[in-house]
């Protein structure tokens, strides 16, 4: 299965959203992403934006939000505590930077991820 790039607006609006959070931002799955401790929390794929919430955090988000959607980048395998937001979302500053911090604190609550050793 091959996936598509991320639109470059996309990415920007990424990178303007991560620049002034404390966290690491490399790739993953090959799409622009951001670590906390080593743990992914917020990030492009496709054409879309994720947001790792905790379960609590992605079933309060759904609830207020309809149109949120649970993440899988493999079809029928959902990634736990992860949520792809559509657009309409991601657009209004007022409903997607809370969820953005939340979803940085939630990440800065889990253990460090240790680095694998390169082979």
């Amino acid at each position: 299965m091959k996936w598509q790039k991320p639109p470059e607006k996309l990415v920007r609006f990424f990178e303007e959203k991560a620049a002034p959070l404390d966290c690491e931002r490399r790739k993953m799955f090959g799409y622009p992403c951001a670590f906390k401790n080593g743990n992914m929390f917020f990030g492009t794929f496709e054409d879309g934006i994720f947001l790792r919430m905790g379960q609590e955090g992605v079933v309060k988000a759904r609830a207020m939000h309809k149109e949120i959607k649970p993440f899988e980048p493999r079809p029928g395998r959902p990634m736990r505590e992860y949520m792809v937001l559509p657009e309409k979302i991601f657009a209004d500053d007022s409903v997607f930077d809370p969820l953005l911090e939340e979803s940085l604190r939630y990440a800065a609550t889990l253990p460090p991820k240790k680095a694998r050793a390169k082979a």
